[in-house]
């Protein structure tokens, strides 16, 4: 299988992958096996991956820990992690389902990544599929690449709501001419400064200083920077 060679995949069981790209639509059709057992087997495999990690490699509270594992591990990351390792381009798709775009619908699309963990960790082994893991999808994690998450004071008030912190975006700077002016913003929690941006809007600023205290979050907890910032 192609995709199993693009992903440096090396197995004598391709069956079992093909087993996590098959579609109940396609399974009644052929009369073969779906991926769904395989999706419930990976989503405890992903779980506990993503668990280790924040425990790992952060700081977080019991209650930040879950509240961040949640958003890492919801149908819209999972639809993400999916489409950026192309699953959806070898989904096996009754006839119905693929004429109305199932290869794109986001539950069949996020299901499909978790059967194929559930594959990997039969066919491999946790650490194997801990290492997948880690080379392809952590790094979009840890540079924000994910287009779900974009709304990041969203997700950064969610976090801080779990401690009930205080949250407070304030504006530093407003310089340049009136059509082209930049914003210099900061966020403070429990009045620490954790985040900064600068934007050609406050809006955008306010957003760029909670990606950059999100990015503290994930990468060590959230630790005061406020030195680095004056």
């Amino acid at each position: 299988m192609k995709l199993l060679e693009d992903l440096q995949i090396e197995t004598k069981q391709e069956k079992l992958y093909q087993t996590a790209l098959t579609h109940t639509s396609y399974a009644n059709e052929e009369n073969v096996t779906s991926y769904e057992r395989l999706e419930y087997l990976g989503d405890a495999v992903l779980e506990l991956i993503m668990t280790e990690y924040l425990y790992k490699n952060t700081e977080l509270a019991e209650g930040e820990m879950t509240k961040t594992r949640a958003h890492y591990v919801c149908e819209e990351a999972l639809y993400e992690y999916s489409q950026y390792l192309h699953l959806n381009d070898y989904v096996r798709l009754g006839k119905g389902e693929a004429e109305n775009g199932g290869k794109y619908r986001k539950a069949i699309v996020a299901d499909i990544f978790e059967s194929f963990l559930g594959a990997m960790y039969l066919d491999k082994g946790m650490d194997e599929v801990k290492r997948f893991f880690y080379k392809h999808i952590i790094p979009l994690i840890e540079n924000h690449q994910l287009d779900y998450i974009r709304d990041y004071k969203s997700v950064l008030q969610e976090l801080v709501q779990t401690d009930k912190r205080s949250l407070e975006y304030v504006l530093l700077e407003e310089e340049g001419p009136a059509h082209n002016k930049t914003f210099t913003v900061i966020v403070k929690i429990d009045d620490i400064i954790y985040g900064k941006g600068i934007a050609h809007s406050k809006k955008e600023a306010e957003q760029e200083a909670a990606k950059d205290a999100l990015k503290k979050s994930v990468s060590g907890s959230f630790e005061s920077v406020e030195k680095d910032l004056k």
